[in-house]
């Protein structure tokens, strides 16, 4: 039974990464070029975030009924932003599946994107067409990500830059989510993720199943204000960089407390 639960996530896995990547194909090849010329940029983003937050909440739906992982959720409804105006989530990066979960919980959202995927064959136009932030240009991130917030989008950050190192490690955290904050005065909602058995870590392939379901924990914090991280007269420079310090000691603690990471 143990060798038929394993095939079949597997196969299930497998199917579910073709249909991403062909949907996702399809999306750059006939959504993006209507995007480009529709006339009304405002219309076209909130439509664009509606298709791709309803995908992915009915991929995960998909996943999670073909028993292939199991997600827990807290705080959720701290994602919903309509009536409290738009947030930053700053989330720990542990497995490759975080963007879609977080995408699938987020009604109204634009992300923070690696540099390196904006050449990806098969996304690159659903990011051109979501209007997503490139890291390329540190300014323009901060520059961009407010202006996106000042729209009413939720900001998808991991400031990691990349998939976490190892299961109770986390990079150093980058300082553009900062300097967004500070810019924007928007409200930082850090989220905790967690995957049980690890799974699409970054030393591991998508056909690395893991021997049983993994299980992704998503737990949402109270919202922090930038201003109350930081001290009032401290330059532009030292305060992202105290903020930064600040919130990834913030969501290490929590992990421990939480137990995501084992201490």
């Amino acid at each position: 039974m143990k060798a038929c639960d394993y095939y079949w996530r597997l196969v299930a896995t497998a199917l579910a990464f073709t249909t991403f990547g062909i949907c996702g194909l399809g999306f750059s090849l006939i959504v993006f070029p209507i995007a480009s010329v529709w006339p009304h940029r405002a219309s076209k983003q909130r439509i664009i975030a509606a298709i791709i937050h309803a995908f992915f909440r009915a991929l995960v739906a998909v996943l999670v009924g073909v028993r292939v992982m199991k997600l827990d959720v807290s705080g959720a409804h701290a994602l919903n932003r309509k009536e409290k105006g738009a947030a930053i989530v700053v989330a720990n990066h542990p497995t490759w599946l975080d963007v879609m979960v977080l995408l699938s919980l987020t009604p109204r959202a634009c992300c923070v994107v690696k540099s390196a995927h904006w050449s990806n064959p098969f996304f690159w136009g659903v990011m051109r067409a979501a209007d997503y932030v490139s890291n390329a240009d540190p300014i323009e991130l901060v520059e961009e990500g407010a202006r996106q917030l000042a729209r009413g989008y939720t900001m998808i950050v991991f400031p990691e830059g990349t998939r976490s190192p190892a299961r109770n490690r986390l990079h150093e955290f980058s300082r553009g989510f900062a300097h967004m904050a500070l810019q924007s005065r928007a409200p930082i909602l850090p989220v905790l993720i967690d995957c049980d058995p690890p799974a699409f870590t970054k030393t591991m392939r998508w056909h690395d199943v893991p021997e049983r379901a993994f299980h992704m924990r998503v737990s949402v914090l109270d919202p922090l204000g930038a201003d109350t991280l930081v001290t009032r007269d401290e330059p532009p420079a030292l305060a992202a960089r105290t903020l930064t310090n600040t919130l990834q000691a913030h969501i290490t603690r929590h992990l421990i407390d939480h137990g995501f990471f084992k201490a």
